[in-house]
């Protein structure tokens, strides 16, 4: 149930007709994994705890560093030197109360991920690297867990929803993250975050987004990104999708 203080607090979200008291309370029952608490992560881990959602799981092994703050919005100047997850901890306990924060100081591996991903009902991928994107990735469909992955370099960002164990209407199996990203580039080939850099607000659009994606995951309302690839160039500001199927 929810106590008369969530009802004030929640009460945009419950005038909604597509989501209403039964929607916030779905939201409330949620327990969602965000790997990564950096420039992603940081806006999904705001949204979804001012949504209400009941449980948060983050998965980062980094400290906060001054050059992560022109993006990574969620950790603040005094936070330098924390832990990511600690950091984040105390924003999300300001800005929502109500939600329990499990904290997991450690990358995700080939070693724990099932059991990393196994307690949680959906998982958002803000990770920085293409081996813990596959990992999420193919972890997520051995387990059957809805996952909302998203990337970003320089001016620009992608962003899907993954749900291989559900069939489209006409009873296919929906498509895998393999599918739109048959393999992992070669090592080095695409220059990292500190070589070529980003745009801090980029992360904020494609997080917010991402955060967009479970809310109607949990809720049911809407129409997730479910073989579609959005594409975002925020220099020209324009959004494109793309439609990709399962290949076998």
């Amino acid at each position: 149930m929810l106590s008369q203080e969530e009802l004030e607090r929640y009460a945009r979200h419950i005038v909604l007709a597509e989501l209403g008291g039964a929607g916030q309370q779905k939201l409330k029952q949620a327990r969602v994994l965000v790997v990564g608490a950096g420039g992603l992560g940081s806006p999904v881990l705001q949204y979804l705890a001012a949504a209400g959602i009941g449980t948060l799981g983050i998965v980062d092994d980094d400290a906060v560093a001054l050059s992560n703050l022109q993006r990574q919005v969620i950790h603040d100047t005094g936070s330098v030197g924390d832990a990511k997850t600690a950091s984040a901890e105390r924003s999300l306990a300001r800005i929502n109360p109500h939600v329990a924060v499990i904290r997991h100081d450690e990358r995700l591996t080939a070693e724990n991920a099932e059991s990393l991903i196994g307690g949680y009902d959906i998982v958002a991928d803000g990770s920085d690297n293409f081996a813990t994107r596959y990992l999420a990735a193919d972890t997520c469909e051995r387990l059957a867990t809805p996952l909302v992955t998203a990337a970003v370099g320089r001016f620009d960002g992608t962003l899907t929803t993954l749900v291989p164990h559900w069939r489209d209407e006409a009873g296919n199996p929906n498509p895998r993250y393999r599918d739109v990203f048959p393999a992992e580039p070669p090592e080095g080939l695409l220059p990292t975050c500190a070589q070529a850099g980003i745009l801090g607000a980029l992360t904020g659009v494609l997080g917010s987004l991402q955060a967009l994606e479970v809310i109607k995951l949990v809720t049911g309302i809407g129409e997730p990104l479910i073989g579609r690839l959005l594409m975002v160039d925020g220099r020209a500001m324009r959004f494109e999708t793309v439609r990709y199927k399962r290949c076998r």
